[in-house]
């Protein structure tokens, strides 16, 4: 399993790496679960990367614009991310989520960077389409992994709105597929350790290793993703 740090600057990017991150995605939590970070950011965090370690970044928690989604992914991909996160926010059910996924994995396609569609746990709240529904939506779109997330930072967790035994099953149907899959949702050590049986491959955080436990108001630092890393061990 990989772990995924969320910094919002180069100098968490640098924690993050101190302290051993698989993983960094780029993000603006300022902007929602799945916020867009700026290119300039992006850009001067992928020069600081050492060799061989993968960037990724969201587009933000979209609205159902497959247009728009496909020019800010191709965006991404040029500033050589290779995770690009897309965020179904504004994505009703099944159809609208296949269409979103053909047009962004199309844009992308000979740039090297690899699309994970991003439903939310919460999606009742949200209007969303159902997470659990997203398998088989990127097998048939080509994208490369699935993300589960919770849109409100509200104290709840991914727990709290999809239980273990429907993660494990999420999980399976995805890897028949060769589909990657990452969670993520104010996920903490108690939270880890119930989903210790389901064999995802990306855990992605922010809270969990920020100073304060604050997505937004906290900073990343090393020492507490040591901390996590050794629990994930």
């Amino acid at each position: 399993m990989k772990l995924l740090v969320s910094p919002i600057n180069l100098k968490e990017a640098l924690e993050a790496i101190e302290g051993g991150a698989d993983i960094i995605d780029v993000k603006n939590p300022r902007e929602g679960s799945l916020g867009a970070s700026y290119p300039w950011i992006i850009r001067e965090i992928k020069d600081a990367l050492p060799p061989g370690m993968e960037l990724s970044a969201p587009l933000g928690d979209m609205d159902y614009k497959p247009g728009t989604a496909s020019l800010a992914a191709l965006g991404l991909a040029k500033l050589g991310v290779d995770y690009i996160k897309v965020g179904l926010y504004g994505i009703r059910d099944v159809e609208e989520a296949l269409d979103m996924g053909m047009h962004i994995v199309k844009s992308v396609e000979g740039t090297g960077a690899k699309v994970v569609l991003a439903g939310y746990a919460d999606y009742r709240f949200t209007g969303s389409v159902n997470p659990l529904d997203l398998p088989s939506v990127a097998q048939e779109c080509g994208a490369h992994g699935v993300m589960i997330d919770t849109a409100r930072k509200n104290g709840k967790t991914l727990l709290d709105h999809i239980s273990a035994k429907e993660l494990d099953v999420f999980t399976r149907d995805a890897h028949s597929g060769d589909v990657l899959v990452a969670l993520a949702g104010s996920l903490g050590p108690k939270d880890i350790q119930m989903l210790r049986g389901i064999d995802f491959d990306i855990i992605g955080v922010r809270g969990a290793v920020c100073s304060n436990g604050d997505r937004v108001k906290g900073n990343i630092t090393a020492d507490k993703v040591k901390e996590l890393k050794r629990r994930l061990k």
